[in-house]
């Protein structure tokens, strides 16, 4: 018979790697599995983390780095597997892999969010090619060269800002007519000499062959349409949970996002979630954090009441 854990933890961005030190702590038996190569999810995607308390301007690789380092001190490391289904056997929850089948009493959901797309002509054909999701990872690429953000979020903001210490030129489109960005990161973005804000427009079309050459918006006042000429696009516009492998087996809301409040529990008793993939108000570093302590918490009480 296979070893059974007591509790497996699916993903390793700041809510898993939480979630994984304090599973340690409590000297739980624990599988962590994660289908990336490094440690701390979408925050590696990140240029700065200025609100992380105690750690003001640190980078977001330096901070998946360093939560990553605090694991494996306590003796816990994810180790690098892509999960294809989760079966809910009642007492146990099965979890196979292209190579192995794991068994635990216990899961905890943290397999996070990705990048929403825009689902206009040239996205797919030319991503890579000046399409990007990630301004920290690609930017480098357009020092001295001009690009587009697309988004009006805290990260459409920081991607501006961050390609603005490279670029020659970057414009910003936003479909309204104010950003929601915080206001902090509004001033800094404003303040920034070469960004021009294009409101109240929307993409329409990625153009380029090989590389791309321009992006088509039009405005949604005035329905004037025109060509921004540009060497790289950015989207930010938001994310999707990563719940495709969970459908069945917990409860979604209608945007996709596991079902559970601030302990965790999800509808389907030992399974629980943490970070970005579940219902939420405010979906930031310090909130995952909580979420991955708050879930093992959960986890020990639920299996107390396991015990015969």
């Amino acid at each position: 018979m296979s070893e059974i854990y007591d509790l497996a933890i699916l993903g390793a961005g700041p809510a898993g790697i939480s979630a994984a030190i304090y599973a340690a702590r409590a000297k739980l038996h624990t599988i962590w599995l994660e289908k990336k190569f490094v440690p701390g999810g979408q925050i590696n995607d990140t240029y700065e983390v200025d609100n992380y308390p105690g750690m003001p301007g640190i980078t977001g690789m330096d901070l998946g780095e360093a939560m990553g380092a605090h694991a494996q001190k306590l003796g816990i490391a994810s180790q690098r597997e892509n999960v294809l289904s989760i079966e809910d056997a009642g007492s146990e929850k099965i979890i196979r892999t292209k190579k192995h089948e794991y068994r635990a009493r216990t899961l905890i959901l943290a397999f996070g969010a990705a990048h929403r797309h825009l689902g206009i002509p040239g996205e797919e054909e030319l991503s890579g090619m000046g399409v990007s999701y990630c301004a920290t990872c690609d930017g480098a690429f357009f020092k001295d060269r001009v690009t587009v953000v697309v988004g009006g979020g805290n990260v459409a903001a920081e991607d501006a800002i961050f390609l603005a210490r490279v670029c020659k030129k970057v414009y910003v489109v936003h479909r309204r007519d104010e950003m929601r960005a915080d206001k902090v990161l509004q001033e800094r973005l404003f303040a920034c000499g070469n960004v021009e804000m294009v409101w109240d427009s929307v993409p329409l079309e990625i153009q380029g062959q090989d590389q791309v050459t321009g992006l088509k918006i039009r405005n949604v006042k005035t329905d004037e349409e025109q060509v921004i000429h540009t060497d790289g696009v950015f989207i930010a516009v938001g994310i999707i949970p990563n719940t495709q492998l969970f459908k069945e087996i917990v409860k979604l809301d209608q945007s996709g996002y596991i079902v559970a409040g601030e302990e965790g529990i999800t509808s389907t008793p030992g399974i629980f979630a943490a970070g970005d993939i579940r219902t939420k108000a405010l979906r930031q570093v310090v909130t995952a954090v909580s979420d991955g302590a708050n879930a093992v918490s959960s986890v020990q009480k639920y299996l107390l009441t396991q015990e015969k």
